[in-house]
């Protein structure tokens, strides 16, 4: 299966054999070998290699039913890349947008789960969050 996926991704990106051993780091012989399934089983490391340059998962290449990695551009307009661009200019990290995102993702689950109990019980409950920091 893993083999099945790895030729079939390759030749979708129109690479040989060699092109993808040469950009994974990884033999010819032994990419070979994993892609007619004589090597089943090989180390996650030599997957990650070959994953990242098929543009998938590790996961999908172990049978997941995932899509293969989407370019940003092919998703995203031209008004969301412009408000990345500018917040990444004005010092906005990797960590501020995963901050930003689990904030959002956190707003929403509060509102369901309010919406939710409100419809439960017929009333919304309000939660208090108490956040301690400690200076050592």
């Amino acid at each position: 299966m893993i083999g099945e996926r790895i030729k079939s991704l390759r030749e979708k990106k129109g690479y040989s054999i060699t092109k993808l051993a040469d950009l994974a780091g990884v033999s010819k012989s032994y990419l070979s070998y994993i892609e007619r399934n004589v090597q089943n089983n090989p180390s996650l490391q030599v997957l990650a290699k070959i994953a990242y340059h098929l543009d998938t998962h590790i996961e999908y290449l172990l049978g997941q039913e995932l899509a293969p990695k989407v370019w940003v551009d092919h998703v995203l307009d031209e008004e969301w890349q412009t408000l990345i661009r500018d917040a990444v200019d004005e010092g906005m990290s990797k960590g501020d947008f995963q901050a930003l995102k689990d904030l959002v993702r956190s707003t929403k689950w509060k509102e369901e789960y309010l919406a939710s109990d409100a419809v439960h019980k017929g009333k919304k409950k309000s939660s208090n969050i108490i956040i301690l920091h400690i200076d050592h």
